[in-house]
């Protein structure tokens, strides 16, 4: 009988747990918002002729941190640059030439 109490108790603290972690952690931002706000933050005043973002999260380390971004791009007339936005918050982390 106590062995039964004590699985019982188990398994609804596990579930609580799992449930928790899972409310707590912020959803993914969709890929086509992140691209709107990677355009905005990277148009300034050059036009911005295509863009380009990967619908799948990828991990991404920089200066020993790591992140889930999502890969995209955008093409100018006068050049073409990659970056990398987060995919939960929307900022940029970092930008490369093409």
């Amino acid at each position: 009988m106590f062995l039964k109490k004590w699985l019982i108790g188990a398994a609804v603290g596990a579930a609580a747990i799992y449930a928790i972690r899972s409310a707590s952690k912020p959803p993914l931002l969709a890929p086509e918002k992140a691209l709107a706000m990677a355009k905005a933050a990277l148009g300034g005043s050059r036009a911005i002729r295509g863009s380009w973002i990967q619908s799948a999260p990828e991990r991404y380390e920089k200066d020993g941190l790591t992140y889930t971004v999502y890969r995209g791009g955008v093409c100018r007339h006068d050049r073409d640059d990659e970056f990398f936005v987060n995919a939960y918050t929307g900022a940029i982390i970092e930008t490369k030439p093409l």
